[in-house]
């Protein structure tokens, strides 16, 4: 046998993955972890928990600095980007980035940790976040297996965010939470930044780059082989007859100008508000900005000015 065979690839997506012909499968980003800790700047603490062994589920917690050992705050459930084949929420952007949204929020965080394409292709990643969403709504009765959760986080009062693929896992927990209910749990708002949404039909300035519509239409087929293709309703919500059952009266849409998804997002508020719905949406976009640039250079004017809004959206009223 060709000792070299190993290292023919199969599919090359870089920057992110590759596959080789012999199944291997190397991520090219997303890699790097940090551990939790106690953060010396923004005095927010972390854990890593277990939700489920057996499919390998798991969270990052955050808890800012307390006035009190009782003290109960907002909760925030965040659900990782990376096309949904890269990242965890152990990695060095997402864990700063969650500390500094802790803090400045003064909120709870869980972290999902969902597994990823192409090994646990779609719907796989919708249902382990879905799993974790149960898990943490087993801590209503204050008798959960995490004490964090049990004393700290008010599940009255909770939010959803995500970007990337997990804006488009965190919609899909939303309406999830609105068709089927999730006892314990109000959601006060969802945060979608950057939603990894598409579609069969173009829209907008879609059609003059039809170079990134390959590179999306490529990335969603790998790491959804077997679903409903590019109008599936868990990659293009207007095509899903429950769109108008968001489950709160408040959704904030972040886009960036330079992102190839930044059409999607306005449409996505379009249609929300053509759906019924009886809430408010609103659009920030990021003069100048590409995809995720506020987990690359988190100290920029502009990301500076989505964490701000961010935060002042979860503190609203």
């Amino acid at each position: 046998m060709d000792s070299t065979s190993g290292d023919e690839v199969s599919i090359d997506f870089s920057p992110l993955i590759k596959i080789y012909k012999d199944g291997r499968i190397e991520r090219l980003m997303g890699c790097d972890v940090v551990p939790p800790s106690l953060d010396p700047t923004t005095n927010v603490d972390s854990k890593d928990i277990v939700i489920s062994k057996e499919q390998d589920i798991s969270a990052r917690i955050f808890l800012p600095k307390l006035t009190d050992h009782d003290q109960k705050l907002p909760l925030l459930v965040y659900f990782h980007g990376g096309g949904f084949v890269i990242e965890t929420p152990f990695s060095p952007r997402y864990h700063k980035f969650l500390n500094t949204v802790a803090s400045q929020a003064n909120v709870v965080a869980v972290s999902v940790h969902y597994r990823r394409a192409p090994e646990h292709p779609v719907p796989i990643p919708f249902e382990d976040s879905w799993t974790a969403l149960k898990w943490v709504a087993s801590h209503c009765t204050g008798n959960g297996p995490e004490e964090w959760l049990n004393r700290h986080a008010d599940l009255g009062r909770v939010f959803f965010a995500g970007d990337s693929a997990g804006a488009t896992i965190t919609h899909n927990m939303g309406i999830r939470v609105g068709t089927g209910g999730l006892p314990g749990m109000k959601i006060e708002g969802i945060v979608l930044i950057h939603a990894f949404f598409w579609g069969v039909q173009r829209i907008g300035s879609e059609a003059e780059k039809p170079q990134h519509a390959v590179l999306v239409e490529r990335l969603w087929r790998l790491a959804s082989p077997t679903t409903g293709g590019l109008d599936d309703p868990l990659f293009n919500p207007v095509m899903d007859p429950n769109m108008g059952r968001v489950p709160c009266k408040r959704v904030l849409v972040c886009v960036a100008e330079n992102d190839f998804l930044k059409d999607r997002g306005w449409y996505y508020k379009e249609s929300l508000e053509k759906s019924g719905w009886q809430g408010s949406v609103e659009v920030m976009e990021a003069k100048g900005e590409g995809h995720v640039f506020h987990l690359f250079n988190p100290s920029c004017e502009n990301a500076v000015s989505l964490l701000n809004r961010f935060v002042s959206f979860i503190n609203h009223g």
